[in-house]
């Protein structure tokens, strides 16, 4: 950890080169003393990729920044503020802590927060930091997360860990059974040292599947930031063997998409079928990943326009996790009945059709953009339609 680079001149050339291409810059020369010019440019990488993702720590003064790897693999903010909020108690410990985000946040919940990291230089990096942001109740230690675990031999009201998803060779990785620490391995190490334990996942990962290689779940929190699945959040509870809880959340510029349901009822919930009705609802991200079809046509009390489509209708208007339209037309899939509307610009959506958005461009000759939204789809008697839709 060079801190050098913290020095006023070396600063400003670091904000007034944010925008800058960095490989202008090093044709150019970059000339300082004791402070090589990756350095300052590793620097300049990751304050730029911090500056959506992490604005408290882009905004601060006297904040070192990693490589931009770490930025990359590192929670955002929003995501970060969100698992705070689901912990309490007193003491927890981050078993895989790295840059240092999550931990930020738990300790605006919990008095004791104790940050587990490896990596030696990143440790470094991450308890400089929170004295630059004042941040005094949590302990740093430069170490394994699950020998600590062992070593200290300390009861914890949480444990929290977010597997590494890169193998030896830096590649990327999704599965449990690839991250490291093995979580499936430590589940049981875990629950002995804390009742609650939160594990972030892939978002690609199967959710029957990890449900079957993990232990006393009590819920998993599927977690969206403007419709782009970002986490899975694993809550164990020791001794816990009730019911799986989904609970599915949109983090938006508006209000957060909330829908939660138990996972068990899905496969024996019956949905409700018709054809378009006056309203259309295409669920978010989080509630797709989820698998939540049946449950949402209860829950709404709105009906699906076919079994694999989900997408969903209504003849009046509700409040619903997704993005809602008015259907203004529904014609059936052939050149000639789409001729006579006479859209060459809409915003295309497949569901349940046998082209791609790309072939239906192609094929209807329409641009990207404009007001229309046309869904492609096949209803509950087989015929493929086009529903002509304008959004609320």
């Amino acid at each position: 950890m060079n801190k050098r680079l913290l020095n006023t001149e070396i600063q400003k050339f670091i904000n007034d080169n944010l925008n800058s291409d960095v490989s202008s810059l090093l044709l150019k020369g970059i000339n300082f003393k004791n402070i090589s010019p990756k350095e300052i440019i590793e620097q300049i990488e990751s304050k730029k990729r911090s500056q959506k993702k992490l604005p408290t720590w882009f905004k601060t003064s006297k904040i070192y920044y990693p490589n931009k790897l770490n930025i990359e693999q590192t929670s955002s903010e929003l995501t970060a503020e969100y698992k705070s909020k689901l912990i309490s108690g007193h003491s927890i410990i981050d078993l895989t802590g790295g840059f240092g985000v999550d931990c930020f946040y738990f300790s605006k919940q919990i008095n004791e927060v104790t940050h587990c990291e490896i990596n030696t230089e990143l440790s470094k990096v991450v308890a400089f930091n929170y004295e630059s942001l004042n941040v005094t109740n949590i302990k740093c230690i430069n170490k394994s997360g699950i020998d600590t675990l062992k070593q200290i031999n300390t009861q914890f009201d949480w444990i929290y860990i977010d597997p590494s998803r890169r193998d030896d060779a830096k590649k990327k990785v999704f599965l449990l059974s690839d991250c490291t620490p093995k979580v499936k391995t430590f589940q049981g190490l875990f629950l002995k040292y804390a009742k609650h334990v939160m594990i972030k996942t892939s978002p690609l990962l199967d959710i029957k599947a990890t449900k079957n290689d993990l232990k006393h779940v009590k819920a998993l929190h599927i977690v969206a930031v403007n419709n782009d699945v970002k986490e899975l959040l694993w809550v164990l509870e020791r001794n816990y063997t009730s019911q799986l809880t989904i609970k599915t959340i949109n983090l938006s510029r508006s209000i957060p998409q909330i829908f939660d349901f138990n996972f068990n009822d899905e496969p024996t919930a019956e949905a409700k079928y018709s054809l378009p009705l006056s309203y259309l609802y295409e669920p978010n991200s989080a509630v797709l990943k989820a698998g939540a079809f049946n449950s949402v046509s209860n829950a709404f009390n709105i009906a699906k326009l076919h079994k694999h489509s989900h997408i969903y209708t209504s003849d009046s208007l509700i409040e619903f996790p997704g993005r809602r339209f008015k259907i203004e037309n529904v014609i059936p899939f052939n050149k000639k009945a789409f001729a006579k509307e006479k859209i060459s610009k809409a915003n295309v959506t497949t569901r349940h059709f046998p082209l791609s958005v790309g072939d239906i461009r192609k094929k209807l000759k329409i641009k990207d953009g404009g007001l229309h939204y046309l869904f492609f789809t096949t209803n509950i008697n087989d015929e493929k339609i086009i529903l002509i839709c304008s959004k609320i």
